[in-house]
């Protein structure tokens, strides 16, 4: 039985079939799927997937959306930029596709935010493409069953494991073959510990043969961590936050957060006339794929009685945005910590600081 065949039987047999975006050929679906596992594990998703649905039930709802309504329900999600590329892609779909997502994996690729593995995902078991998907599970089991021990950081590489992949391929049967090489990856071949007694393809891994799984795949190039550090200002008006929208690019790029200051003297220097007091709030740090981030909220209390004039003087000099009740915030697009902050301390934003 060849490597391909293995894979097919045991994805019928023992392959996962009840996920919800499963069993169905409809594109809008399997893309929405796929861009939401992109880095996050199915458990993370699921919810996400239903709320999603639930409110974009199509491409076409999508695409007439705000981007502030996507990034409201993607909140928490993490890795925002796909949420922004979702939202492009599917405004592309309905603009120059007449809201029908193209057949094959080559066209899908152009589009917005879709890579070549997602495409060919989407191919595969929308449209029955026979083409091989790369994603980072599916790199993990080939390379151990092949011993690919060319280094991956590098595009000739990547480019010699995708004509691996497609050498590979079944001549039918391509979508519980796909299935299967993702169910293997994230359920057996694990990046640690790896269930090699499990494994329908064992006879066939080099890797677990010579009981080499953890090296690979290789991928000598490291992300280099950052580090930041700022003072988060939680400026309270009445029954009111300040929040500002961040750029359209970097850290949380397009969501509504808190304003920032540098060092807790940057924020004194704004602050030193401000009517009302602050309340330090504890500190914690966030962690990001590439960087380590620690904030310091600071909720500051500015008394009812302040005037409009005073409110605008103060607000001028903070980044561009608008006062909003907690509800209201909490229906926005907000990083997660600052959901996690907003809502912890509910009971305290209504109270009176005359």
């Amino acid at each position: 039985m060849s490597f391909s065949a293995r894979v097919i039987e045991w994805q019928r047999g023992h392959g996962r079939h009840a996920l919800p975006w499963q069993n169905t050929r409809d594109p809008y679906r399997v893309w929405l799927s796929e861009i939401m596992l992109q880095q996050t594990q199915v458990a993370t998703v699921l919810g996400y997937y239903e709320r999603f649905l639930g409110r974009f039930p199509d491409v076409q709802a999508l695409a007439a959306a705000s981007i502030d309504d996507v990034f409201a329900l993607w909140s928490g999600l993490g890795y925002y930029s796909r949420a922004r590329n979702l939202h492009r892609c599917a405004q592309a779909v309905v603009a120059e596709h007449a809201g029908a997502f193209p057949r094959s994996s080559a066209a899908l690729a152009e589009l917005p935010g879709i890579g070549r593995s997602t495409a060919a995902a989407i191919a595969a078991f929308c449209f029955g493409e026979r083409v091989a998907i790369l994603d980072g599970n599916v790199k993990r089991v080939l390379t151990r069953v092949l011993a690919f021990d060319d280094d991956l950081a590098a595009q000739a590489s990547e480019r010699r494991l995708w004509e691996e992949a497609t050498r590979l391929l079944p001549a039918s049967g391509i979508e519980a073959y796909t299935q299967g090489l993702m169910d293997l990856g994230a359920t057996v071949c694990l990046a640690r510990s790896p269930h090699c007694l499990l494994c329908p393809v064992r006879v066939d891994c080099v890797a677990a043969r010579d009981s080499t799984q953890e090296r690979y795949p290789v991928k000598t190039r490291k992300l280099k961590r950052g580090r930041r550090e700022h003072v988060w200002l939680w400026l309270q008006w009445r029954d009111e936050l300040w929040l500002a929208q961040r750029p359209d690019s970097g850290v949380w790029a397009g969501l509504w957060s808190l304003p920032e200051f540098e060092s807790d003297a940057a924020f004194e220097a704004a602050s030193r006339e401000w009517p009302g007091e602050g309340e330090a709030l504890a500190s914690f740090t966030h962690v990001l794929t590439h960087l380590d981030w620690t904030l310091h909220p600071l909720r500051w209390r500015l008394p009812d009685r302040t005037s409009a004039a005073r409110i605008q003087a103060i607000t001028d000099g903070l980044a561009t945005g608008g006062w909003f009740g907690l509800d209201e915030a909490l229906a926005m697009g907000l990083p997660a910590p600052l959901r996690k902050l907003l809502v912890s301390s509910r009971p305290g934003l209504h109270e009176d600081a005359s």
